[in-house]
Parts: structure tokens; sequence; C-alpha cells
């Protein structure tokens, strides 16, 4: 069992590093500034499933896509918030991993911590076989697999020097996601009220088959959609750990993002179905934005796009090597991986760094190879991860929080909204959308596969767990 991090209110940056430092992180780096932070918030669940993949949502749901984003934004919010107060509290590189295996045991931080890697190295795939197709359709000399390795090399090696890189790529690359989409916002209210043409009104919103055009099996299909477009929150709070001042920082950046994510994400989504048919072809295969932007006229509207959504893909990659190499080191440190992982050269986990991003180019090779079997069962149990991460980050908080009011009031410095009622409501949420999952066929495959890692995972820390307590009896 790791050790815990306690801290007053009043502690200085100093103390707080002192304090990791003790939890087994002395050698990471603390190079992130709050604006880092505050954009990796921001950036990190802005990435390509919301500029393309929303597409097939809008296709499956219709305009009720905003719906579904309502709903599932206010998910997500309350898991920032519950992440925002565990580590605010107790600030570390592994985050919600260790903070499941403080409060539940060791086999909740590493079913969490190891089926949250899983998910970054899919990712980190997917992101860059699909940033490969971006680059070979502009440079066609150089093939596909030619384009993901040059990306491989270069975010590997971002990530092998200072973590102040990692911090000035993300931020640069969500500014450049923020813009866009606020532009975005902009434009499409303008075209709404008529300046780019005639007001489209509320016939987009009314006709073509009404408001829920494909029912109920439409809207759970639009519901994994939006679920999946949400990954990534967590970095942040991984990266908080490696600030100037961590518990502040994360503090900070969990209440600025929050709402503004939410508008993002359903301020898009009800500008294209207001602007636009839901069942206009282009926009699950052009994409919404780029299909919004050719109706108001604006020029090299998919060239602008296509950009903007290989930005979205790199940033993902960047983020996702980052976050799997520092939760791969976390875990690493708590005995719960090969020891090796967690050496650390000027700062930085390098063989972790090295670990996420072999897994993920391999996992590239057998897109190439199977990518209708074995690629395609590893999207699908990555893409159920979240949903398993999010329910043990549930129950983590519920039990963290009733500790911390007794024992350490003080370092209650962000609290979850309506405790404990919004926790059980949030859980009850997570638990309703694996009930629709199960209900189709291809849900429950993804249920099945996700449920055979987990119980793997589980039982492997359940046993370590045990010889952990019986060398105490045994010390004793």
């Amino acid at each position: 069992m790791s050790r815990t991090i306690t801290r007053s209110t009043e502690d200085s940056p100093q103390a707080v590093q002192q304090a990791v430092q003790q939890n087994g992180e002395s050698a990471l780096s603390h190079g992130l500034k709050q604006r880092h932070l505050s954009m990796i918030a921001l950036g990190g669940v802005i990435g390509a499933g919301l500029f393309v993949g929303s597409g097939v949502g809008i296709a499956a749901a219709g305009p009720a896509i905003v719906l579904l984003f309502v709903g599932t934004g206010a998910l997500v919010m309350l898991i920032m918030r519950m992440l925002g107060e565990m580590s605010a509290a107790r600030p570390s590189t592994g985050s919600f991993s260790v903070h499941a295996e403080e409060e539940l045991g060791i086999w909740a931080g590493a079913t969490s911590g190891w089926m949250y890697w899983l998910m970054l190295c899919a990712g980190v795939a997917a992101e860059a076989t699909a940033a490969g197709k971006i680059m070979h359709a502009w440079v066609p000399f150089i093939p596909d697999y030619g384009w993901v390795a040059i990306f491989m090399v270069l975010f590997c090696a971002s990530n092998l020097t200072a973590v102040k890189n990692f911090g000035e790529f993300e931020f640069w690359f969500s500014a450049i996601k923020v813009t866009t989409i606020v532009a975005f916002l902009v434009l499409g209210v303008l075209g709404i009220l008529g300046v780019f043409g005639s007001p489209p009104g509320t016939s987009n919103l009314t006709d073509h088959g009404g408001f829920f055009p494909t029912g109920a099996a439409g809207l759970a299909s639009g519901l994994l959609i939006t679920i999946s477009g949400f990954a990534g929150l967590e970095t942040v709070t991984i990266a908080a750990a490696e600030s100037d001042n961590p518990s502040r920082n994360v503090a900070r950046a969990v209440r600025t993002a929050v709402w503004r994510i939410a508008i993002f994400y359903i301020g898009s989504m009800a500008v294209v179905v207001t602007l636009v048919p839901w069942n206009n072809p282009k926009v699950a295969t052009a994409g919404p934005y780029i299909t919004v932007l050719d109706r108001l006229g604006i020029p090299a509207a998919g060239t602008i796009m296509q950009i903007v959504v290989l930005v979205a893909l790199l940033s993902a990659m960047n983020a996702n090597i980052y976050g799997s190499s520092r939760m791969a080191y976390s875990l690493v440190n708590r005995g719960q991986g090969p020891r090796f992982l967690s050496k650390v050269s000027r700062g930085v986990p390098v063989p972790a760094v090295l670990a996420s991003c072999v897994f993920g180019f391999v996992a590239v090779i057998l897109g190439m190879i199977w990518p209708t079997t074995v690629f395609a069962w590893l999207l699908n149990i990555a893409g159920c991860s979240v949903l398993v991460v999010w329910s043990i980050v549930c129950l983590t908080q519920l039990k963290m929080r009733r500790r911390l009011e007794r024992e350490a009031p003080e370092l209650l410095s962000v609290r979850m909204w309506g405790f404990p009622y919004l926790t059980w409501l949030a859980l009850a949420g997570i638990l309703g959308v694996f009930c629709v999952m199960a209900a189709g066929t291809d849900g429950r495959h993804q249920l099945l596969g996700t449920a055979v890692v987990v119980a793997a995972l589980a039982g492997a820390g359940h046993l370590k767990q045990r010889r952990d307590r019986r060398a105490a009896v045994a010390a004793s």
C-alpha cells in the first residue's frame, strides 16, 4: 500500500514537493505552470472525437445529440469535480489510481491504473493512424505508416525531454483547438441569426423525422459515442503533480475547465443541428464542422478543418503518451509492474515513456495486419475503460471524502457538489450506460472483453494485497 501525502492548506510549494517525494515520486520534475494545466484541462478532451467523431453521433441520434451531450457533459463535470477534490487534497502522479489503492485496496488501484494506461496507449495508436492518413493525402510519396513512424518518434522524443516541453506542446496545441471552437461558435451564432444568408429557424430541428428521428436505438448508439468523446479529461490531474504548486494549480484548472468544456461541446452540437439537417451525408463523412462552414460559405473550410483535426490528433497523441507513461511510472513505483519502468533520468520516467510508445506503435502494426479483429478488440476494450475508471473514481471519492472530513478537513480546498448525492447519481449514470451497452450485441461484446481484462487485473491486485499482508504479518 502506498503512503499517503499529508499537508496543510498553508504548505508552501516546496513542502508539497517534499510530501510528494515521500510518496515515492521524488525523481519527477515540477516544470508545469498554471497556464499549462489550464490549457491541458481545456484541450485534453477537445480532440478528433469532437471535430469528426461527433458527426457519427449526429447521424445516429439526430438533433437529440444535444440532449445526449447535456447528459454526458453533466456526468463529466461531476467526475471532473471528484477528481479535482481528491487531487487537490492528495496530489500524486498516479492521481485516481493512487487514491483508489489507498481507499479501496490494491485491486482498485491496479485495475483503474492499468485500464487507463491501456486506454491511452490504444488512443495513441488510433490517433497516429488517423494522422498518418491525413498526411499521406497531402504528401502521398510517404506512406501512412511512414508518417505514423515520424509522429511516434517526434512525440516520444518530446516526452523524453523535460516535462515543460510537453506542457508547451499542449499549451499551443490546445490554444489552437480552443480558438477554433470559439470562432466556430461565433460564426455559427451569426449564421443562425441570418448574417450569412436566410436564418434556418427551427426547421432542421423539427423536420427530417423530428427531434428524435431514430428513436431509442439511435439515442443508445449516440450515447456511447458522446461518452468516448470525453475520455482524456483525467490527464490534468496526473499532470498537476509535476507542476510548481500541485494543489492550487489543479484546483484552479478544474474550476475553470468544467463549464467551458460543457459550453464547447453542447454549444457546438446545438449550432450544427440548427444550421444543417442531421441526415446530411457530409455530417458523418466530412465532419459536422466542415459541413457547417461550407453552409456558411467560409472559403477553404475543408482545408482549415483538416489542419485543425490534424492538430487535435497530434495533441491527443502527445497527451496520451505523457499520461500513460506517468500512470505506468506510478503503478510500478507501487509494486504493480516491472521495476525497470520506474527508472528516471533528468526528471523524466524514460523507460515508462518508451514502453508506452512501443505499445502504441505495436498497436498500429496490429491495426494494419488485423484491423477488424485484434485492433478492433483493443479499441473496444479501451473505449469501455473510461467507464471502469469513472466507476472506481466515484467509489474512491465516496470513501476518501468521508475520511478527509474526519481526519483532515483543511485539505478539502475543492469540494464535490451535493456530496454524497451527486456522487451516487454519477455512479448510477455510469451503471445506466453499462445497461444500455448490454442491450446491444456490439455493446455486449465490449462489456465481455472488458470484464475479462478487469477480472484479470483485479485478481492480480487482490493476490498482491494478500501477499503483502502475509509478509507484514510474518515481519511482525
